[in-house]
């Protein structure tokens, strides 16, 4: 008896991360956002045992149409998209790719602290547009980092790679809102765990860095940007559906917050008509966190990883629990 399974690709991966499913499995590569794919995904849900792929809402009705599944494999660290009742329900198997991307993530994160409170993309299209026609007055300048007072909301690896770079790399006090204090040696005595309230207050520039959760959804609304302090740089490198978006944009326009750096929005891409898209506080970026070649293609080999590995009855190397 055959051990080959169905393994639907709904994602591109590398051609050699494909060839190792494609040896041991049968396989069918649609991707369901490009149209002229959608009706071969679902008609490929009929008989597929396993999924890998990302960016796309595995939701209920989906998965109804998938009797045999028995494991998803998501390329992504971010579980939001995925019904996690249902899969739990019916004991589907959900991996994703936590720690391969942590690095690359923060530094995206701190460049847009850097890009932000030293508004280099301000200052480049200055240049670009022919606008740099003498030295800059006052008007332009920036703002240091160093020194500056770093609040984390959330301090997983990624929340705890981003505070390596600021409190060892550039000297920053770090505060940092979680579920409980976390023990991190070589930052000990330069992170600081601290309420949500005082975070807000005391932070001049406040990143988030946390999951997206029933309890976390909109978590940055109007009271929540009223009590940052005044003058403070807003950053969201995690989810779009973290923030309450026209509350940003009341307190940039209002000019309570200074500047706000975004590399995620509510909707994705970012629709054409929203003002985030041109703010003239806003530096905003398409999503690009783990957006590496080096990142992603590790990304594709250890969700290439987990799903072969769960087909084969063995424990993949992340699940969710």
């Amino acid at each position: 008896m055959s051990d080959r399974k169905n393994v639907l690709v709904f994602r591109e991966l590398p051609p050699d991360q494909l060839a190792r499913l494609q040896a041991v499995h049968e396989v069918t590569i649609a991707n369901p956002r490009v149209p002229a794919q959608e009706a071969a995904f679902f008609d490929a849900l009929s008989h597929a045992h396993g999924l890998i792929g990302s960016s796309y809402r595995i939701d209920e009705a989906v998965l109804a149409r998938a009797p045999r599944l028995e494991v998803i494999s998501s390329i992504s660290v971010g579980i939001d998209n995925y019904a996690l009742p249902a899969l739990r329900a019916r004991g589907i198997s959900l991996c994703h790719t936590p720690g391969v991307l942590t690095e690359t993530t923060a530094d995206t994160i701190f460049s847009l602290v850097m890009a932000t409170s030293r508004r280099l993309v301000e200052l480049a299209g200055h240049v670009r547009e022919g606008r740099w026609l003498r030295n800059i007055g006052e008007d332009l300048f920036g703002w240091d980092v160093h020194g500056k007072t770093l609040g984390i909301v959330g301090f997983g690896r990624i929340g705890q790679a981003l505070a390596r770079r600021a409190a060892l790399g550039f000297g920053m006090p770090v505060i940092y809102h979680n579920h409980g204090a976390v023990d991190v040696p070589e930052l000990a005595g330069r992170v600081r765990d601290v309420t949500m309230d005082e975070l807000l207050a005391t932070a001049d520039i406040v990143a988030l860095v946390l999951p997206l959760t029933e309890e976390s959804r909109d978590l940055m609304g109007p009271a929540q940007f009223a009590a940052m302090k005044p003058g403070a740089i807003f950053i969201n490198g995690a989810r779009g559906g973290l923030v309450q978006e026209d509350a940003l944009l009341h307190a940039l326009e209002s000019g309570h917050l200074r500047a706000a750096g975004l590399d995620v929005f509510a909707t994705e891409p970012l629709p054409q008509d929203s003002p985030l898209r041109t703010h003239p506080k806003v530096t905003a970026l398409p999503h690009i966190g783990s957006a590496t070649h080096e990142t992603r293609y590790a990304m594709a080999r250890m969700a290439t990883d987990n799903l072969l590995q769960a087909l084969a009855g063995q424990r993949p190397q992340a699940t969710v629990d």
